[in-house]
């Protein structure tokens, strides 16, 4: 999502001049000779006659380079835009023009391209020369603030011919606000694709969705955000137009891939400079000595001679998009750009082979790397690990919570006849250790198995260093006898337990999302919004698992674990190891041959693998996946793994006991270290 700049050709900018000059001539004949007998009639006659003139035939990109500017609050090259400078998307953006025959364009794309500009040339253009309403959908609605704030305004502020048409907002106008922007003859709406009620506010011709991949598996659980979306299009029949933008996630779940292997599936094909052999730019044919990144060159298919990077600028000016396939929808066209593409300035062949050589190693940096620079999707490997290699590495912590342990979650899971309970104690890079394992007899239908819960809510385990713990979130499966969780949750308050229910899919930016408020039946009496909820992205954490179980360990004792190591017990026995990785990720088709991806299970029992995700879960409420290093400090200190942090108390000073989420040192060294009310 980077800023893109751009010069009108010189045939566009002739055209548009001609027609300024035809205008000019018409209005000009028209009055001549008219006596209409009363001052300012030529001027009236004049603008009566441009109002039932058609606007100029632009298409998006010719309006961006006459009307863009580009601000320097919102890009790094402010000033008149200049297509000239991406010249792939000219094509991409006349698509979006009205006289283009597409209805569904879709772009997946590797980051610095440029396709965040070109949706808000689109903006642009719709509010200038095509008025009417127009939907623009983020993620969430907090990412559409952000995007009027940054980008909107001024998109709008810095064009003049934008500014006369969208009044500034003001407090008392309803008209224009962060999220709603009027202008003669249409509104643009913006908001965020976790919200339900944004998506289905109005009906709308244009469609600009951006960043789909990012998207909630569904908008406050009424269903797919793109497909809500696209119903908002459904009285403009062959007049719509909806343009998708994004870079991919992972193969088989991503909703940018989906539309573009629907679709024609074009590519830019560039000229060899040495030969002139027509190809599109594959990151295989980037080429580096070893370890010298700074020697990258493209090698051509065609004659196989290397190609500097300065040459770019030349080939990008002479490629054209080229259709690779046969769209089912005729009206739907798909563009694919990597970052080979970015222009001369922004990310280099270079910088790419240097990302690259970064990444090896770690999944998460290769995925981010396959994602970010080759503008393609990851293929999760969900091949479950070896029970076995699991039961060998198996440790003897020496302490119910081992040195690098600074807060406990745990996951229940609500059985027929029992709740299990897994217990894990959290470190820095999300390494993680599994503490307790704890079966509770009864089932929901038995108060004594809840009274028994709740107690485990107050119980205590000792760090390696001497101080006790509690936990400090607990999150609970709703899926069987939710009636019975809610009640049980309501009792013990929000501090300290969040009921979750799984969502099926990968949502790799928000794995978890709420609370919402959903009705609840307490004591036979049904209360409206009466239960909070925490939605859970579980094959996100499942993939995650998998992944942090195939990391290999150091081959010095004494050497740190990888970030999200995770530790098992030499306790754990092997009916619980089978459970931890009793599913496996498999790719099916469904009946229009679109690819997915879902967890099955290998074995009947797979609770050890529910209660890991549901800890994990927990330990993202609590913002685990968001500490800053003053805060990683902070819960070091208070399990007095680095010192001690506080004078001891007088011996006088009776301690209290522990409260939900505290770690607190041994009684007879006479303090108390509480965790900080960010766990609540």
């Amino acid at each position: 999502m980077s800023e893109s700049s751009s010069t009108p050709s010189p045939t566009s900018g002739s055209r548009l001049d001609e027609e300024d000059r035809h205008n000019d001539l018409t209005d000009g004949d028209l009055s001549q000779g008219l006596d209409l007998g009363f001052d300012g009639a030529e001027d009236i006659l004049r603008a009566w006659r441009r109002g039932l003139r058609p606007d100029p035939d632009l298409t998006v990109s010719e309006w961006a380079d006459r009307h863009r500017k580009l601000s320097s609050r919102a890009s790094a090259e402010p000033g008149q835009y200049r297509t000239a400078r991406t010249p792939y998307l000219r094509a991409i953006m006349d698509a979006l023009s009205p006289s283009h025959p597409a209805q569904r364009i879709s772009f997946m794309k590797a980051a610095q391209v440029g396709a965040t500009e070109a949706g808000n040339n689109w903006i642009g253009f719709v509010i200038h020369h095509a008025p009417g309403p127009m939907l623009a959908v983020l993620p969430t609605v907090e990412m559409a603030k952000r995007t009027s704030r940054g980008r909107i305004d001024p998109l709008i502020e810095d064009s003049p011919a934008l500014r006369e048409r969208v009044q500034p907002a003001r407090s008392r106008d309803a008209g224009n606000s962060m999220l709603s922007k009027e202008f003669p003859g249409g509104i643009l709406v913006l908001t965020g694709a976790n919200s339900a009620t944004g998506l289905r506010s109005m009906p709308a011709r244009y469609i600009f969705l951006d960043e789909v991949d990012a998207y909630p598996a569904s908008a406050d659980e009424e269903g797919d955000p793109v497909t809500l979306a696209e119903a908002r299009t459904t009285t403009f029949a062959h007049r719509r137009k909806v343009f998708m933008v994004s870079t991919p996630t992972i193969r088989g779940l991503s909703r940018i891939e989906r539309e573009f292997e629907a679709s024609d599936q074009r590519r830019y094909f560039v000229p060899c400079p040495h030969c002139g052999a027509m190809q599109w730019l594959q990151f295989e044919r980037l080429r580096w000595e070893k370890r010298r990144p700074e020697t990258a060159t493209y090698h051509c298919e065609g004659c196989e001679r290397p190609i500097a990077e300065h040459h770019k600028t030349g080939m990008l000016e002479r490629g054209d998009w080229r259709a690779t396939s046969r769209a089912t929808d005729p009206k739907a066209i798909g563009f694919h750009l990597s970052a080979l593409y970015s222009p001369i300035g922004w990310k280099s062949w270079e910088q790419i082979a240097r990302d690259w050589l970064a990444a090896q190693g770690s999944d998460e940096m290769l995925r981010a790397a396959r994602n970010t620079l080759l503008g393609e999707t990851w293929i999760e490997s969900g091949e479950a690990p070896e029970w076995q290699r699991l039961a060998d590495r198996r440790e003897a912590f020496g302490a119910q919570i081992p040195v690098g342990g600074l807060f406990l979650t745990a996951g229940a899971d609500v059985q027929k006849d029992r709740i299990e309970v897994d217990v894990w104690a959290w470190g820095r890079g999300l390494e993680s250790w599994l503490v307790d394992h704890i079966v509770l007899p009864g089932g929901p239908d038995d108060p004594a198995c809840w009274d028994k819960l709740t107690a485990l809510l107050g119980q205590t385990w000792t760090h390696a260093n001497g101080a006790v713990m509690t936990l400090a979130k607990l999150a609970i499966d709703t899926g069987y006898e939710s009636a019975a969780v809610y009640a049980w949750a309501r009792k013990q308050g929000i501090a300290q337990v969040a009921p979750v229910k799984g969502l099926e899919g990968f949502n790799r930016a928000t794995p978890v999302s709420g609370p919402t408020f959903v009705d609840a039946t307490v004591n036979g009496r049904k209360l409206k919004r009466g239960a909070r909820l925490w939605s859970v992205a579980t094959a996100t954490f499942k993939a995650e698992t998998y992944r942090y179980l195939r990391l290999e360990r150091p081959s010095e004792p004494d050497a740190p674990h990888p970030p999200g190591t995770i530790h098992l017990p030499d306790w754990a026995d092997s009916e619980w190891l089978k459970q931890l990785v009793g599913e496996q990720l498999v790719t099916i088709r469904d009946r229009r041959g679109y690819a997915r991806q879902e967890w099955q299970k290998l074995r009947e029992r797979n609770e050890a693998l529910d209660t890991r995700v549901y800890a994990r879960a927990a330990a993202w409420i609590l913002g685990a996946d968001r500490f800053d290093e003053r805060m990683w400090r902070q819960l070091e200190k208070q399990a007095g793994v680095e010192t001690a942090v506080t004078a001891p108390r007088p011996e006088t000073d009776t301690p209290s006991e522990p409260q939900a989420g505290q770690i607190t040192a041994p009684r007879k060294r006479g303090w108390k270290i509480s965790t900080p009310r960010y766990m609540e």
